[in-house]
């Protein structure tokens, strides 16, 4: 089994800043690639950014390419997340997910993520 601990998450006024923690733990970790998502009240979980855990290719949504930029650090089994420039429209819970197989194909779909941390809040006030 394996565990994913988001941190990090705040309140934040409109152009401030947050970084993102996802550390992995339990049975020898093991995943392809890693991925956020976000889910406002009321709204579907959405991709944010994937990062290949072997290769560090990344992927992100329209909506946060050149503000988000996700990172991870293979000796600590951790994934980031930095989140520049943020706009009300970002206040959402954010997961953390990962998943055995690497498709760049499905990498934005949440169905194809093998597990999930339990999120952590971001707030943005305007």
């Amino acid at each position: 089994q394996v565990q994913l601990v988001e941190s990090g998450g705040g309140l934040v006024q409109a152009g401030g800043s947050l970084r993102l923690s996802c550390a992995a733990s339990g049975r020898t970790f093991s995943s392809a690639a890693m991925g956020w998502f976000r889910q406002a009240p009321g709204k579907a979980r959405d991709f944010v950014a994937a990062i290949g855990w072997s290769s560090g290719s990344t992927y992100y949504a329209d909506s946060v390419k050149g503000r988000f930029t996700i990172s991870r650090d293979n000796a600590k089994n951790t994934v980031y997340l930095q989140l520049n420039s943020l706009k009300p429209e970002d206040t959402a819970v954010y997961y953390c997910a990962g998943r055995q197989e690497y498709n760049i194909l499905t990498v934005r779909d949440r169905s194809f993520y093998d597990y999930w941390g339990q999120g952590t809040q971001v707030t943005v006030s305007s």
